[in-house]
């Protein structure tokens, strides 16, 4: 037994039990069936194991399960992925922690995780993942092999200090003594606005472990010419402005989980800003309260000056005003698919009491937000 048993993702020694308990799991077993109905579970589970021979590591899993699955969900669900990371050193034995917006549940780390390998990094990632998500013990079997350490929510103020403290160590520990990369979201939860800002409390949590200079942070953009869960956001938006109480229900997690792996995402870029380190000094005399603020603005700017914007973030910020400013951006064969694009995703939403006007501005702004925020930033 180690401190970090209870949160870490699985060592090597683990990884052919926990494949084992995987593969014995009904739950598991069903999801298997519904990907290769015309396959017998005792072919299906002998193929598996047959493909996990020289499996020994959570990155041997990665690169042997996820990196072909999630290539795949790029060739057939985007119009490409790119990797910009100009601004990190030559050196690619570095370790970081990749502090990001937060566009998709399952796939912001899992695209990353492809781009590292396919750029020359020697790893992936290790990422956080809500406990909240794991809403089946063969979830929390998958991630656990695919390196993910467990993030607890619902928690007492009390709980909540305690648990942040442990995350806080086991991420130090991570990036200086087991050599990984952390990927963090700068938020809890996506942003349904897709108005990017870090919140104060991620970065006090990832200083209670150590030194924040010793994770070597790396502010992280990506960008999604389109997001497959925009009308679920807006939806929801709608949902909590009539119910003030609403919660999403375990059902909607998935269904966001689903829509976001399959959905079209056009265009997608990532563009790593150069290490917190560089210019961390510059902030050493600040008082401590005010040194988390500043902190947190300095990454938003590194985050919003690198965002790619596509045609439909001018499209949409211009539909919003009512004014033709960013017509130089885009063409009229732009503006035709950007809206029938946003239509088409409307048309999905089936709410009683539907307010398509208030749910179409919604949409325009998670689309025009990028665009405000890069302007502010220049």
């Amino acid at each position: 037994m180690t401190e970090f048993d209870d949160i870490r993702p699985y060592e090597p020694q683990e990884m052919k039990e926990a494949f084992g308990e995987l593969l014995a799991d009904r739950h598991f077993n069903a999801v298997m069936k519904g990907l290769a109905p015309w396959l017998p579970k005792g072919v299906r589970n002998w193929l598996l194991r047959l493909a996990f021979t020289g499996v020994r590591t959570p990155l041997d899993f990665q690169k042997r399960f996820m990196k072909p699955v999630v290539k795949h969900i790029i060739r057939k669900h985007s119009d490409g992925c790119s990797f910009d990371d100009a601004a990190l050193p030559a050196d690619k034995s570095q370790r970081y922690t990749f502090i990001s917006n937060h566009r998709d549940i399952v796939l912001d780390s899992a695209f990353l995780d492809v781009m590292l390998v396919e750029a020359g990094y020697p790893t992936t990632v290790e990422i956080g993942i809500g406990n909240n998500l794991l809403i089946y013990p063969w979830i929390e079997r998958l991630v656990r092999m695919n390196k993910a350490f467990i993030v607890r929510r619902g928690l007492s103020l009390r709980e909540t200090l305690e648990a942040s403290q442990h995350m806080s160590r086991y991420i130090h520990h991570a990036v200086t003594r087991k050599h990984e990369n952390i990927w963090l979201a700068q938020r809890e939860g996506r942003a349904k606005d897709s108005s990017d800002h870090t919140q104060e409390a991620v970065l006090k949590m990832l200083a209670m472990g150590g030194d924040l200079s010793e994770l070597n942070i790396v502010p992280l953009t990506i960008s999604y010419e389109y997001d497959p869960c925009d009308y679920l956001k807006a939806q929801e938006f709608q949902q909590k402005r009539d119910n003030p109480a609403f919660k999403k229900s375990k059902q909607d997690d998935l269904d966001n989980m689903r829509t976001g792996i399959l959905g079209y995402k056009g265009r997608v870029a990532y563009r790593c800003s150069a290490p917190v380190n560089t210019w961390l000094g510059e902030l050493k005399d600040l008082p401590k309260n005010e040194f988390y603020s500043a902190l947190a603005q300095r990454i938003d700017r590194a985050i919003h000056s690198a965002y790619v914007l596509y045609p439909g973030n001018y499209v949409a910020a211009d539909l919003l005003s009512g004014t033709d400013d960013y017509a130089d951006h885009y063409t009229p064969a732009d503006r035709q698919r950007f809206e029938a694009y946003l239509q088409q995703q409307l048309d999905k939403i089936t709410l009683p009491g539907k307010d398509e006007p208030f749910l179409r501005e919604r949409m325009l702004t998670m689309y025009a937000n990028p665009l405000r925020n890069y302007l502010a930033a220049q």
